[in-house]
């Protein structure tokens, strides 16, 4: 018999992964609010950062709202159905629709005022020149 120290978190870590895994196999669905937030790629290239989010199902451009400042980008919108199935004829429902919103912390200071943003099958690019004016400044010091 080999003796284990006791870890009171050791179970806690095993759910903790199990649930993670679980979660990311899922797709947008209603029962879990947390979900609804699309994937996205955030990169950045040596003039830019680059953000790509799955966005399937968007019609027209009402449909989403991007909001960019300094460090941080949120896309937010509705997805709607425009063919609706009676519920008895339904056998499956794992197409999300309603409200989604994310915000991710971008990796460089950006010029907000310079965005620009396609969507292309389901696929919505945003592009933010990066702001390479240097943010230090020298403080003077008073001397009383």
């Amino acid at each position: 018999m080999s003796l284990v120290p006791y870890d009171p978190f050791r179970h806690m870590e095993n759910w903790r992964q199990e649930v993670e895994r679980w979660l990311s196999e899922q797709p947008f669905t209603g029962a879990f609010p947390a979900l609804r937030m699309p994937r996205m790629d955030v990169y950045e290239t040596e003039n830019e950062v680059i953000v790509s989010a799955e966005l399937p199902g968007l019609e027209k451009k009402d449909d989403v709202q991007i909001d960019v400042d300094e460090d941080r980008l949120t896309i937010s919108g509705s997805v709607q159905r425009t063919q609706e199935v009676q519920g008895e004829r339904m056998h499956r429902r794992e197409r999300y629709t309603g409200q989604f919103q994310r915000t991710v912390t971008l990796p460089s200071r950006v010029k907000s005022d310079q965005a620009r943003a396609t969507y292309r099958n389901g696929i919505l690019e945003v592009r933010i020149p990066k702001d390479v004016t240097p943010n230090r400044r020298r403080v003077d010091v008073e001397f009383h």
